[in-house]
């Protein structure tokens, strides 16, 4: 590890996530709060870990991240992604466990947007027959 701190961006619905790899003791820092005051569901935190369980990193790194956009399920999904990128650059041998497990899939899933003649994407007004 010649370079000690390793990036990746992470992205999902309206959310984007910078996220910084550095060597530690496998801290999480969200926004500058830690994981635990930032998410509050128990699940997201899983969600964020997975890539770092599936890698056996858990202990090994700090995350650093900086998230904006959209709410905190689609932040925690960013958020897993750009850890995954990040632990790509970290060490290359990763690739397949992460690849298989499908954290590196950028997913595509996103608000459809409103058509006009409709109240929302697919809303339409309600209908009477007089």
């Amino acid at each position: 590890m010649a370079n000690s701190k390793f990036y990746g961006t992470g992205r999902r619905k309206k959310s984007i996530a910078r996220v910084y790899l550095v060597p530690g003791t496998g801290k999480i820092t969200i926004n500058k709060r830690d994981i635990d005051e930032y998410l509050g569901l128990e699940t997201l935190k899983v969600v964020v870990r997975q890539p770092l369980v599936a890698t056996e990193t858990n202990d090994k790194f700090d995350v650093l991240v900086n998230v904006h956009g959209g709410g905190f399920t689609g932040q925690a999904g960013a958020i897993r992604h750009g850890i995954s990128r990040a632990l790509l650059q970290a060490d290359t041998d990763f690739r397949p466990i992460l690849k298989k497990a499908g954290y590196l899939t950028r997913d595509p899933r996103m608000k459809e947007r409103k058509k006009y003649g409709l109240k929302a994407a697919r809303r339409a007004p309600q209908f009477s027959k007089r």
